[in-house]
């Protein structure tokens, strides 16, 4: 079979496209035949080495949907030919709280989905949502699961209240957009760009700021108010900001630190305001088949950005590193 394969560190330039064997079944394993695949962040950082736990040869991708194509003599509940949307989340764990020791994202260690064919255990496969085409289900799985947590089991989410997504345009930021304005919240995003901004607007957003302003945070709070819930994944210099504009008592979740660390951070600002900061990453079982609920009921469609054919990995991942696009960014399979 065709593969995207990383044998050695360096960047999205080191990938390869080449032939591979096909997957070996184990009995509790389907092999799905992939349609399309989707990008993540991690994707890019893992070919820096920027990433834990690296193992090389990989194949690269977390996410993706196919067909079933051959199961595992233990397979339950999974047919041959089925449509399959995958579930990068692998070995969770018995706490719905916390990942287990053991848990990893398909795409490295395991081989994963920038590929004609993957193997995953058949407990995360689920049948692809019938109103999303192929490539929508594609952009869905690590990205939706990783905004349902932070939105709704780790931020608490009500209907009414007030939330703030900074650097809207990536996948789990668009998502989280999506489903808490579903949910009858209001929502404020910050961006670069100002195109982003009416993009995210015409999602449902009800406002936002150009973060390169001097002012954005003044201007924020006028058009805002405070924030009951704040989904971050930037961190850094601007996270200090969030804290500001958080409500007293308000909640702050994080997924990711793409701006680095948080320097001095002042705890009285905190205490005083009694503010929740809380961690999250993925999400488990239980919640991945609760986000697809939540987008079959809204019948919400992810935003795509850019498809690339699967031979063009390297482009698309140096495409996903100038941070200009808008939603998610495919690979075709061939």
């Amino acid at each position: 079979m065709k593969a995207v394969v990383l044998r050695e560190l360096g960047g999205p330039n080191l990938l390869k496209y080449e032939e591979v064997e096909l997957p070996k079944l184990e009995s509790n394993e389907v092999l799905v035949r992939l349609k399309y695949a989707s990008l993540n962040r991690r994707d890019v950082w893992i070919t820096f080495g920027k990433y834990p736990g690296l193992k090389l040869p990989s194949i690269l991708g977390a996410d993706g949907t196919g067909e079933v194509v051959a199961i595992g003599d233990k397979v339950e509940g999974v047919k041959l030919g089925s449509h399959a949307v995958i579930n990068p989340a692998l070995n969770w764990g018995e706490n719905p709280d916390f990942n287990g020791p053991n848990f990893s994202i398909l795409g490295m260690p395991t081989d994963g989905t920038y590929a004609q064919y993957v193997a995953v255990p058949c407990e995360n496969v689920s049948e692809k949502p019938n109103y999303l085409s192929w490539e929508e289900a594609a952009a869905l799985p690590l990205a939706g699961l990783t905004a349902y947590r932070a939105l709704f089991t780790r931020g608490g989410l009500k209907k009414g209240e007030t939330v703030l997504i900074p650097g809207i345009g990536s996948g789990v930021a668009l998502f989280a957009l999506q489903m808490a304005v579903a949910k009858g919240a209001r929502v404020f995003v910050t961006s670069s760009s100002g195109e982003k901004i009416e993009k995210a607007k015409q999602l449902g957003a009800s406002g936002g700021v150009n973060y390169r302003s001097d002012q954005w945070v003044k201007e924020l709070k006028k058009v805002m108010g405070g924030a009951d819930l704040i989904i971050d994944g930037t961190g850094g210099e601007n996270f200090i900001n969030l804290i500001n504009l958080a409500k007293p008592a308000g909640r702050i979740v994080n997924f990711g630190a793409t701006t680095g660390p948080v320097p001095h951070l002042v705890l009285p600002r905190i205490f005083f305001k009694h503010l929740d900061i809380r961690g999250t990453t993925m999400g488990n079982p239980h919640e991945f088949q609760q986000m697809l609920q939540l987008f079959d009921e809204h019948q919400l469609h992810p935003v795509i950005d850019q498809c690339f054919p699967l031979c063009e990995a390297t482009q698309a991942q140096r495409y996903m590193e100038k941070g200009q696009h808008f939603g998610k960014i495919l690979l075709e399979i061939p």
